[in-house]
């Protein structure tokens, strides 16, 4: 029976890597961690075992560090964007390079003389990540996005008027903590440069926008707010064309303490890792 090769690709995962820009004694460190993934011509590597248009992941590797020794790095989706273009110059079969690249945040320790010049300590998981699709004779895509950002609020959160079955156990409830780890991924209007310049600005707006619209909603359900949040967006940044939000929902169960003979306040939870509910959706700007 013949075997048809419908699609491929291959690349470098997870390569890890810390820059420390040195301005004299204050010091500025940028934590990384970039994936490369390359599609094109490379049928004959599979079906053949010839490598012969395969350029090297361990390569792959080595220029990520090469490209950030030699530049400043700048905003994510530029150095995303310069690498992208540079894996199609460097490899001649392939046909799209795609680079991601997520930005792990560390902030500077806080003493008695102030903000210190080269320690510091690493914040929440949050990571701010860009994804760069380039493909011969055509611009580069740019996706940028926040991963992991953990957010809860305590008030203003319920869950009710849903469908109720056999197996039913959930109490509706008009008071209930809303927790979420949150992943957001928008992409611009425009991928002119007047947008390239403004990468870090626009990431720190649609960051707060978010976080804004989270705080302030008054949620009816996950599904409620994560579309509040997305609307903010579109309706507060021209720039921003669509975006899609990922909410898993942390639960907090409330724990029985009159059980204990205590009565309860609403104030005692139990948080629950696993298993979640998980609440996805896309909005863009209609025509």
């Amino acid at each position: 029976m013949p075997v048809v090769l419908t699609s491929n690709s291959y690349g470098k995962s997870s390569v890890r890597l810390l820059k420390v820009v040195r301005d004299g004694a204050r010091h500025e460190i940028r934590d990384l961690t970039v994936d490369i993934a390359l599609e094109g011509a490379f049928d004959l590597a599979h079906t053949h075992g010839d490598n012969s248009a395969v350029l090297p992941t361990d390569t792959m590797k080595n220029t990520v560090y090469a490209k950030a020794a030699e530049s400043r790095l700048g905003e994510p989706e530029e150095f995303a964007t310069g690498l992208a273009k540079h894996f199609l110059g460097a490899c001649a079969a392939a046909t799209t390079a795609s680079v991601s690249v997520a930005e792990h945040g560390w902030q500077r320790l806080d003493t008695d003389k102030g903000a210190h010049d080269h320690a510091f300590e690493r914040g929440s998981g949050e990571m701010r990540t860009a994804l760069v699709k380039a493909s011969r004779g055509g611009a580069a895509a740019v996706v940028s996005g926040i991963r992991d950002l953990v957010i809860l609020k305590s008030a203003r959160s319920a869950f009710t008027g849903y469908p109720k079955d056999r197996f039913t156990t959930l109490p509706e409830t008009e008071d209930r903590i809303l927790a979420t780890s949150m992943t957001a991924r928008w992409h611009y209007t425009s991928t002119e440069r007047a947008v390239a310049a403004r990468y870090g600005s626009l990431f720190s707006v649609v960051r707060q926008t978010l976080l804004a619209a989270f705080a302030g909603h008054d949620s009816k359900s996950v599904q409620h707010t994560l579309y509040a949040m997305g609307q903010a967006v579109l309706d507060e940044n021209k720039e921003v064309a669509e975006i899609t939000i990922t909410m898993p929902n942390k639960h907090h169960l409330p724990v029985d303490v009159e059980r204990f003979g205590i009565a309860s306040k609403n104030e005692i939870f139990l948080p629950t890792p696993e298993p979640y509910g998980l609440i996805e959706a896309t909005l863009r700007r209609g025509s």
